[in-house]
């Protein structure tokens, strides 16, 4: 019977109490060298491409606005649209990966990305412009979704170092789109449309060993690829107590055969109803809000305040790059805690102080701000992190991740439009910059929540 893409986030199912069989011909044999590598690889250039078609926008807003017509208002929904597809594509993520596999849902999530980067410089209106975007950010979304079940499920001893180099990858590629868009907007010409459309170029590159992933099905047996894949998604997991796994998630035999255990009382595990996923949802939306109100208009605050469009994109790259030594990090650190609120409260206090800033002295301090605010959003690294914790199952990092994903960035949709429509009727960047301050407070308290040593499987 086929179910909903609600009933594939609601509910955890119970597993069944019966042991599984001894998989045919022992134990699995290790992934070769050669094909670690290409998994790495993909990871890593499947990360350099989940941001760019959002931060090679921003530094040229207000170019595309002309060119386009559009208002204040109209830029904020622009802005807003990348959290309106993470939220209505992520749902189709899972049940994608059960039905055709990790590797091949990414590869298809790369050749929108590449597609969409293709047309979207060709739209010669506002709703050609947003439907060309919309197709990127859709494959970008569905990879979203899908990275920390393939870093778990991929590399199960190597949770923390994976999620940083797949943290990493997301960074350089965000700093480097903010950096490079308007010197090579320049140099090819000073067309906007040439400007965001190099970055199509870096798309197809990334799509070179996800189609080896996608078609070879050995690395399903040998490495958790991407047949494994579909059990991760598509697999049961069940409450009960367990005391196996690692910090980041669990990995090894102990953890999966804790998985198997059903719940003492056979109840199922309701994602909808649990404390641990919500308070994961609301601190994965408010960092969001803050990552996209900064992709989409820190460029503008800073040449509002008169600093030049190109020192503006060297800004927002600063501001992402600082996610680049510290996805390294944190993630680490935040595995050998039993409670990581005390870096979301240290992350929280950075924001803080860097808005303030911006509201101050937003030319004077520009470099200082764009450090602060830098570190605040490194919050991404952490949830990503925070997530492969709170549950002990393939299974449930699955589910949890599409929850909390979603809903976070279902949630996130409204900040970017209310900074637009408030810059548009204000005038200045006052409220706006109080707003976005203001959002802190929420992703601070749901971040400590978050961050409380239980698993879902705690909740049963």
């Amino acid at each position: 019977m086929q179910t909903s893409p609600s009933d594939n986030l609601a509910t955890l199912d119970t597993a069944s109490s019966a042991p599984r069989p001894a998989e045919p011909g022992g134990p699995r044999r290790p992934a070769s060298p050669w094909r670690g590598r290409v998994m790495a690889a993909g990871l890593l250039l499947a990360a350099l491409n989940l941001r760019p078609a959002v931060t090679s926008l921003g530094p040229l807003l207000e170019e595309v606005r002309d060119g386009l017509g559009m208002s204040g208002t109209v830029a904020g929904v622009l802005t807003s649209v990348p959290a309106a597809c993470f939220a209505i594509f992520g749902l189709t993520a899972p049940r994608l990966a059960r039905r055709w596999g990790l590797g091949a849902v990414v590869c298809a999530g790369l050749a929108a990305i590449a597609t969409g980067l293709v047309l979207r410089p060709l739209a010669g209106g506002t709703v050609a412009f947003l439907a060309a975007s919309g197709l990127a950010l859709a494959g970008i979304a569905v990879s979203n979704i899908l990275m920390p079940v393939i870093v778990k499920r991929w590399f199960p001893d190597r949770v923390g170092a994976m999620t940083g180099l797949y943290s990493m990858g997301l960074s350089l590629g965000t700093a480097a789109a903010a950096a490079a868009t308007v010197p090579m907007t320049d140099a090819l010409g000073g067309s906007w449309r040439v400007g965001l459309g190099v970055w199509a170029l870096v798309a197809v590159v990334a799509l070179v060993p996800w189609l080896f992933l996608a078609r070879d099905r050995t690395n399903g047996s040998e490495a958790g690829g991407p047949e494994a894949g579909r059990s991760a998604v598509s697999g049961t997991v069940t409450g009960g107590s367990a005391s196996g796994g690692s910090a980041a998630g669990g990995s090894g035999a102990d953890a999966s055969a804790t998985a198997e255990a059903p719940a003492a009382d056979g109840t199922a595990i309701r994602i909808t109803r649990s404390p641990i996923a919500w308070a994961m949802a609301v601190f994965f939306g408010f960092q969001a809000t803050a990552a996209y109100i900064s992709m989409g208009w820190m460029p503008q605050i800073f040449r509002d305040a008169g600093v030049s469009a190109s020192t503006s994109g060297v800004l927002l790259a600063v501001v992402m790059a600082m996610g680049v030594p510290l996805a390294f990090v944190l993630p680490r650190l935040a595995a050998r805690l039993r409670h990581q609120g005390v870096l979301v409260v240290i992350l929280g206090v950075f924001g803080l102080v860097g808005y303030a800033g911006l509201w101050l002295a937003p030319a004077e301090g520009a470099w200082a701000w764009a450090v602060l605010l830098g570190v605040a959003n490194c919050a991404f690294p952490l949830a990503l992190t925070m997530i492969g914790m709170r549950a002990r199952t393939h299974a449930g990092v699955a589910r949890l991740s599409a929850f909390a994903q979603s809903i976070g960035y279902l949630l996130s949709i409204p900040g970017p439009l209310l900074v637009g429509v408030l810059y548009q009727h204000s005038g200045g960047w006052g409220q706006p910059i109080a707003l976005m301050a203001g959002f802190m407070v929420p992703q601070i308290v749901a971040g400590v929540l978050a961050g409380r040593d239980r698993t879902l499987e705690d909740e049963a």
